[in-house]
């Protein structure tokens, strides 16, 4: 039998639990500790296919590792309630940060009905990721106290509110549109010359970051030969400390 080496492994064998990670984007250092220690101690992996860095797959000694690439809701469900129920313990590796477009609620309320319960440990969003490759802060003082996170309509989503949230004039992070960027800047109810980056492969050896307006930006990305794995950041903060900021006053 295997000795119990921590308070987490104790808790595991009062309560059926799976634990959901957060790989983080691109870069395998992206992931937090917490994480890092769960994916070295898993025991069945069940990981986001070529979103998540193969590096950290490679890390974990877990003796079924599955992808969960073309897997359906229920078959995912199906193999995390396997591994609880023979006593395993099982991670969930999502991309980037599991709470921003993860689906993970979905998989969460088929398990739990059953009586297995998650616990979430967040990773570095791919939008953090974009911010720290562009050198800038979405809520930069005196340009944008906000910033919005959304997507566009496309194969997946009926309609979307680009139009209505760009109203706010404040930074914004749009996920899961590459593919539509030519709509989406017809959207956008910002100034014409507005900057806009689009960053492909967030944090990986491949990134590539594209800048431009919302005028110009659309073409550039077209030439790039960039359709997915995309992200789009729209708002003066793109400029970094070239945009028309003033100081915090955490500087007095």
């Amino acid at each position: 039998m295997t000795a119990v080496t921590d308070m987490t492994d104790m808790k595991d064998m009062k309560e059926k639990i799976y634990y959901i990670v957060g790989a983080g984007c691109g870069d395998p250092e992206f992931i937090t500790v917490k994480g890092e220690k769960l994916l070295k101690s898993a025991e069945v992996l069940i990981y986001a296919g070529s979103l998540v860095n193969p590096e950290l797959v490679k890390k974990s000694p877990a003796e079924v590792k599955l992808n969960s690439w073309g897997m359906k809701l229920e078959e995912i469900c199906a193999e995390i309630e396997k591994g609880v129920l023979a006593g395993k313990k099982v991670v969930r590796l999502h991309s980037g940060d599991p709470s921003i477009y993860g689906s993970i609620v979905e998989q969460m309320a088929v398990l739990e009905a059953k009586g297995i319960h998650a616990q979430i440990v967040p990773g570095v969003s791919s939008m953090f990721g974009a911010a720290a490759a562009l050198q800038t802060e979405y809520t930069l003082r005196g340009v944008s106290e906000s910033v919005i996170v959304t997507r566009s309509a496309g194969d997946t989503l009926e309609k979307d509110a680009i139009a209505e949230l760009s109203a706010h004039k404040t930074s914004m992070v749009i996920f899961l549109s590459t593919s539509e960027i030519d709509n989406v800047m017809k959207k956008l109810q910002h100034g014409r010359d507005t900057p806009v980056a689009v960053i492909y492969h967030v944090s990986w050896p491949d990134q590539k970051i594209i800048r431009g307006t919302i005028e110009t930006i659309a073409e550039k990305v077209h030439a790039a030969g960039i359709e997915r794995s995309a992200l789009i950041i729209v708002g003066n903060a793109v400029n970094g400390i070239n945009a028309k900021y003033t100081n915090s006053h955490l500087y007095g």
